[in-house]
């Protein structure tokens, strides 16, 4: 995948389209290859196409963020963008190294990220209600920001290590106990077997 690619680019590896069965976008390689090259703004502005032009750059990536957001609130497709907008939008945070387009990314993802937490405020505050005075609307609201935090932590060991095993499960109630301003960093800069030395 790229998030362009020049006809030169194409013409070197000799790539063809087959629009008739996958659209523009898509170029092949020779066929024993079986391999194609995904040029990210050339991709049809349908719903099908939506995860990946997330992945583009410039006004192809935020026409794509725009169109994911006006998706309906219960959108399976939304839901999921949007977590992992929310921790690329963390990670790009806490990169050292920051180019104005990845410092337009983080404000453009901003304003759904505020839009998240009231949501999962609002869950909190549902879940409360449902489970009883007695547990009050605290509660529920506090259920609702950790169930996001240990969302935000799963979701960065799964980017760091490919995968939440066993181990990296264990260390995530350690984890919760810090602040997102402690955990954050850590999850970003400790190897795996720094964390898990440090938490288990």
């Amino acid at each position: 995948m790229s998030p362009t690619a020049s006809e030169s680019i194409l013409d070197g590896f000799r790539t063809n389209l087959d629009e008739e069965s996958w659209g523009t976008g898509v170029h092949f390689l020779g066929d024993y290859f079986r391999t194609a090259i995904v040029v990210i703004h050339q991709l049809p502005c349908i719903e099908e196409t939506l995860w990946l032009r997330i992945l583009g750059k410039g006004r192809v990536q935020q026409q794509a963020i725009d169109e994911l957001e006006a998706l309906p609130q219960n959108n399976p497709l939304r839901f999921k963008a949007i977590d992992l907008l929310l921790n690329l939008k963390t990670t790009l945070e806490f990169n050292q190294n920051i180019d104005e387009e990845d410092r337009n990314l983080i404000m453009r993802l901003s304003p759904i990220y505020e839009q998240k937490l009231a949501e999962v405020k609002q869950e909190g505050i549902r879940e409360g209600i449902q489970e009883g005075i007695k547990e009050g609307i605290q509660e529920g609201i506090q259920e609702g920001i950790q169930a996001e935090r240990r969302n935000v932590i799963e979701n960065l060991l799964r980017v760091r290590f490919g995968s939440l095993d066993a181990e990296l499960k264990a260390i995530t109630e350690a984890l919760l106990a810090l602040s997102p301003e402690e955990f954050t960093p850590l999850l970003l800069q400790l190897s795996r077997e720094e964390l898990l030395d440090r938490f288990l």
